[in-house]
Order: structure tokens, then sequence, then C-alpha cells
């Protein structure tokens, strides 16, 4: 179905100026040089697949927008310049200050560089209404296995979508009458600087074991982490954090997610994270902008929609368990993968009003011997630049035993 979902909705307002702009953003490192002919082809795969679309306006008011397909994309760029082994993060970050226009296109962009250490570091940076992390490694994935298939098109008309919203937006306001109190949103933060950020390998025998012995798991070791580093910034407890969940159903690439959250208090361990994160997994998922129905963003008109779903689902942390790796990206056609990563980037910032309630957003995923942790600030006030989040997350870490390697 290529009718856009309400959180695919809710990024295309951002996008276009309400709240938060978000691009998603996958690294790649291997310890040889990749050569050209590689990522033109993965370059050409991506754009015959799941990423090559764009979205377009319905005709009848009501409906959702749709996906179409299109190649219209920026073309792979990989300089001869080589980037120095203590500017990859910079380099990263530049990365994802790129122009991406998920309705006219381009939506996505391929960039490799050579590093001075030797080896390539590949970035794909594409629009947040295209997809979500895990989408956006399965185009990859898909890619690099010559299995990528051009984005489904079907649809229902206008006229049958918009009696569908309607009735859907309907039945959602009869709920809502019958509902108790929602959960008071977060005093959202004003944005004017670029993220601080961390990318970070743990091996992952060490991760296991430190989420072993307080009785937890990779996933609440994870939440712990983040936790420990907003109590050493000083973020107020109790901490609410929004957590992602993989709701996607087979073949789906756009935003496949829900949202579920948990407070957390000074004195919680491991285990009783993990004990509240299990109860909000037993919840049913969040999918209402401030406790009316969500798809009314997909109904009224687009100046009303971006207000009634800025600032949904934020909290004070975002923390996004992505998961384990595909085995097909652990190489790149005949090179060894040396490392992959994850993470949501806000382009722009400096240059527009943006406002958020999420001060620190944590992504995890994990290969056979490393778990990678990408960290985001943007409360400017706790982490003013890159060497003050490190500090913590040096501290953090040490306390529990685990050694980092950071990018």
């Amino acid at each position: 179905m290529s009718r856009l979902s309400v959180v695919d909705e809710m990024f295309l307002h951002r996008h276009r100026g309400s709240g938060l702009p978000s691009v998603m953003q996958g690294l790649w490192r291997t310890d040889d040089t990749v050569h050209a002919p590689l990522l033109i082809s993965l370059h050409d795969a991506l754009s015959q697949g799941p990423l090559g679309r764009r979205v377009v306006r319905p005709r009848i008011p009501g409906a959702r927008p749709r996906f179409v397909a299109s190649t219209h994309s920026y073309p792979l760029r990989y300089p001869a310049e080589k980037v120095a082994d203590d500017a990859i993060l910079e380099w990263a970050d530049a990365q994802t200050e790129v122009d991406l226009d998920p309705e006219h296109g381009p939506g996505w962009s391929l960039v490799a560089a050579h590093l001075a250490g030797g080896g390539t570091l590949v970035s794909l940076v594409c629009s947040h209404v295209l997809t979500d992390a895990r989408g956006l490694i399965d185009a990859v994935a898909e890619a690099l296995a010559g299995h990528a298939e051009p984005p489904d098109e079907s649809h229902t008309s206008d006229v049958r979508d918009a009696l569908h919203v309607v009735r859907t937006v309907a039945r959602g306001l009869r709920g809502v009458r019958r509902s108790g109190p929602r959960e008071k949103p977060p005093v959202p933060l004003s944005v004017r600087l670029r993220p601080r950020t961390a990318l970070i390998d743990v091996p992952s025998d060490e991760w296991d074991a430190a989420a072993g012995i307080g009785e937890g798991t990779a996933n609440s070791l994870m939440l712990a982490i983040a936790t420990g580093i907003a109590r050493r910034a000083g973020i107020p407890f109790p901490l609410k954090i929004s957590i992602p969940v993989d709701d996607r159903g087979s073949g789906t690439t756009s935003n496949g997610v829900s949202m579920t959250g948990i407070t957390v208090d000074a004195d919680d361990t491991v285990a009783t994270i993990r004990a509240k994160a299990t109860h909000a997994y037993r919840q049913p998922r969040e999918g209402a902008p401030h406790g009316i129905p969500a798809e009314i963003v997909q109904l009224v008109p687009d100046r009303v929609a971006a207000r009634l779903a800025r600032g949904a689902g934020e909290r004070d942390m975002l923390c996004s368990n992505i998961g384990r790796v595909p085995a097909v990206l652990d190489a790149f056609g005949p090179h060894r993968t040396a490392g992959v990563a994850m993470r949501a980037m806000h382009p722009g910032l400096g240059t527009r009003d943006a406002t958020t309630s999420t001060r620190l957003s944590t992504y995890l995923c994990s290969r056979d011997d490393r778990y990678t942790l990408a960290l985001v600030a943007l409360d400017e006030d706790r982490f003013p630049d890159t060497r003050t989040l490190r500090a913590f997350i040096d501290a953090e870490l040490s306390e529990r035993g685990l050694h980092a390697t950071y990018w």
C-alpha cells in the first residue's frame, strides 16, 4: 500500500518546517578501499529499490498523500581527498546537512570517503519521510543482495481513501470521549545549534556481561546507560523516555514503528528499567498525538495538522534499539565490514527555528562482535559541546566496566 502512514505524515510536516527536521543516516566502514564501480552499482540498485520514491498530494480533500516511484537522486560522490581518522565523526555529521525533498526529490544521498588510516567510509542519508532505520538497513541489504524491488504503488482511489480516513477518525473521537487523561508532554526546548554527537563501539562480550550482572538485557542496558548520561548532565528526574517499537508488516518500507514510553527514577537499576520496559511493551501503542485520533492529522488542513502533530511522541529522551544488522551487511562486496551505525540526525539547525522535547537520543545496533551506540544530544545547556558529551559517556561506561572505541 503506497499511502503515507500517520508517522510518515508527521515527519513530512517536520520537513516542511514544523518542529524538528529529521533524516536517517546509515554509516558503513571497511578496512580496505572500496572501488567506485561497486558503489555505483549500489547507488543504481538503491534508486531502483524501495527508497526510489517521492510523495504526491491527493486530489480529493481528506485522502492521504501517497508514494510514487522516482529515480531522481543525487549522484554518487566519492572524492579523492582522504578523511583523517580523527575527523570521521565530523565528516559523518556533515553528510546529514544535505537538501533532501521527499516530495520533489532527491529524497536520499549516497556519499563515500577514503580514510587516511586505510579503508572506506560510506554514508547513506534519506528523508525520514521515506523510511526509518530498519527500513534503511533493509533497503541496503536488498540492494547488496541483488533483490531490490521497486516501490509498491498500489492504492485505492482518493475518494475511497478519504471516506476510510473519515470513518477512522469518527470511531477514534468516540473512543477519546471514553478515555482517561493523557500524559502531559514535556516542555519543548528551542534548538539553535547542530547536535553534539558520538559513535562508539563496545565489545559484545562486555556489553552482554554488564547487562547480565544487573539482571538486564542488551536493550535495558542501553536505557540504563542513557539514563546515567542524563543524570551526569543534570537533567532532572523523573525522566521520561520514548521507546520506538518495530511493528512493521512484511515488505513495509515506510516508518514501521509505534511508540511506547517509560518513566525512570534516579534510583532505577538495569533490572527495574527492564521491568518497566517490559510492562510498556505490553501496553497499547501510542498512535495518537496528544490523545486525539492519530488519523486526524491526515484529515485536517496541513497547517492545523502540523500544529496537532508538533511534539507528538516526544519525551526527555528517545532510546531506539534498532537490533541486529543483517548478515549480508557483514561484507560490502569483497570488502569486510568493519563497522555499521544507524541514527536519526537533524539538518538545518541554526538556519531555522526548531523545537523539541527530546534532550538526548540513543540508537543501538549490533553485530557478532560489537554493539554500536550512536548518541545525538540536542540540549544545548546540558551538552554544550562534544567534549562534554564524551566526558559523560566515558564516566558512565567506565562505572559499568565497558570500554568504548570512538569512531
